[in-house]
């Protein structure tokens, strides 16, 4: 059993150079696409959209729309079709409107900064939550805020990490991390020069990327640890804590609340 670190990760640092940034995040999105990381996250979410009655989904903090697309994707492929509103507190509106001209009527986004420890209720009013592979990105303080936030005014929220606690978990991720960030110079939309610098020339990218992905695999809420942040919220969600099968052995995790039938939330009632 290995305790929580929060260590710091490279993503997080506003001094790591932007190209190396724009590596880490979209070898992650490649790795989920290509890997299918994410398939086995379609039924336990088609099952939290029939509980929380919406298909309409806030999907918070979705840095450059990758967990997003992949999602809507996979949910796609499998006849399900929500409809997700790309938010972040650092929004990335040119990468979310390439992901909506591939996507019309799924992916749709906002363009000013949005803090998921205070939705407003306009966003929050009718659709459910998610944070898909970021929940481990925030502190105890302000992962408690989000999902007090969520309580107060969503239909419910749906919390899903790729990996677990271990940094062994990592390995699952390897062959599709491999090809992705070696794939990544040729397939850039930008300052692509340097990006082949950071990862044919010199072993930075891979460096930063492998401590990234360890580093996430620490920072990963296990089920007691959400649990007892809930705790204290009272009794107006049922929470659902699972795991999901995903290549290669590895298993990632879900974590999910919505109202209890006849529990009143902000987000029921517009007008409240």
């Amino acid at each position: 059993m290995f305790r929580r670190l929060h260590l710091l990760e490279l993503n997080d640092h506003a001094a790591t150079p932007a190209a190396l940034r724009d590596v880490i995040v979209s070898t992650l999105s490649r790795s989920l696409r290509w890997g299918r990381m994410l398939r086995g996250l379609v039924e336990p979410f088609r099952a939290f959209l029939a509980a929380a009655g919406t298909d309409e989904v806030l999907d918070l903090c979705a840095g450059a729309g990758g967990p997003a697309a992949v999602l809507a994707d996979e949910l796609a492929a499998h006849g399900a079709a929500p409809r997700f509103l790309l938010t972040d507190l650092y929004p990335r509106p040119e990468a979310w409107a390439a992901l909506r001209a591939e996507r019309p009527g799924v992916l749709d986004f906002i363009e000013d900064p949005v803090d998921a420890t205070a939705i407003p209720a306009p966003l929050a009013a009718g659709r459910a939550r998610t944070i898909i592979n970021a929940f481990h990105h925030f502190p105890p303080p302000l992962a408690r805020a989000i999902l007090a936030d969520a309580v107060r005014g969503s239909r419910g929220i749906f919390i899903a990490e790729g990996l677990n606690r271990n940094p062994l978990s990592f390995l699952s991720m390897g062959p599709a991390a491999l090809a992705a960030l070696y794939a990544e110079p040729l397939l850039a939309s930008r300052d692509r020069l340097l990006k082949a610098l950071l990862v044919w020339g010199s072993p930075v990218a891979l460096a930063a990327g492998t401590w990234d992905g360890l580093v996430s695999t620490l920072r990963i809420y296990q089920e007691a640890e959400l649990r007892d942040m809930v705790a204290p919220l009272g009794d107006h969600f049922v929470w659902t804590y699972g795991t999901y099968p995903s290549p290669l052995g590895g298993r990632g995790s879900y974590f999910h609340g919505v109202p209890r039938a006849g529990a009143a939330t902000a987000a029921a009632d517009p007008a409240r």
